[in-house]
């Protein structure tokens, strides 16, 4: 049997997996989170904070639901590919379960901003996410390898560009911080890369016969 039959239900258990992801993520971050956050001004997001309690501790469960669903997709996706690849799919299983582990630990800089300086943390909480991305970089181009018998070329291609602008956001954000800034533009590609798998693991990626 050919590598793209045996997706089927592990392939739409990753999409809705990954669909999860994405909701959870984007949730947390910008429809919870953001509009409370003002940089700059530490009296303001403390305020904010404050007063939207309920909303911030929202997106902190948020972000832990994500991270349990990241676990979880490593696992299937390890399921998937290791008929490509066993090593290269243990690698990848791995990397993504350390990205998860790192979210999950940084939650708690989420927690501490709620009891004050929520600036200073939320600061270290956006260098944390960077450090699990630096893990998640490595993730993303063995997969990009490994769906090259399976996805659409474009994909793979999509995904190791992904990879390429996770690990530079990552590098620069402990290194170069100003130039860190000038690189969130970049941050679309990622956005349409992972969308993409997504929508194609959930949609259209083939059936058993």
């Amino acid at each position: 049997m050919p590598a793209s039959a045996r997706l089927a239900h592990p392939a739409r258990l990753a999409g809705v997996l990954y669909l999860g992801i994405i909701l959870l993520g984007i949730s947390a971050e910008a429809a919870l989170r953001a509009p409370l956050i003002t940089w700059g001004d530490a009296a303001a997001t403390q305020a904010a904070l404050s007063a939207h309690e309920g909303l911030f501790r929202l997106s902190i469960l948020f972000d832990l639901g994500m991270a349990g669903l990241d676990v979880a997709l490593a696992v299937v996706f390890f399921g998937m590919l290791r008929e490509v690849n066993a090593q290269a799919a243990l690698m990848a299983m791995v990397f993504r379960l350390m990205q998860a582990a790192v979210i999950a630990g940084n939650i708690l800089c989420l927690v501490a901003a709620l009891q004050g300086d929520a600036l200073l943390w939320l600061e270290r909480h956006a260098i944390g996410y960077d450090v699990g991305l630096a893990f998640f970089a490595v993730n993303t181009a063995i997969m990009a390898r490994l769906l090259w018998r399976i996805a659409p070329r474009w994909i793979c291609v999509a995904m190791a560009a992904a990879g390429a602008v996770y690990g530079l956001g990552s590098l620069t954000r402990l290194l170069v911080p100003d130039l860190n800034a000038m690189l969130q533009p970049a941050y679309a590609v990622p956005v349409l890369a992972e969308v993409s798998l997504m929508l194609w693991l959930l949609i259209w990626a083939p059936e058993r016969p």
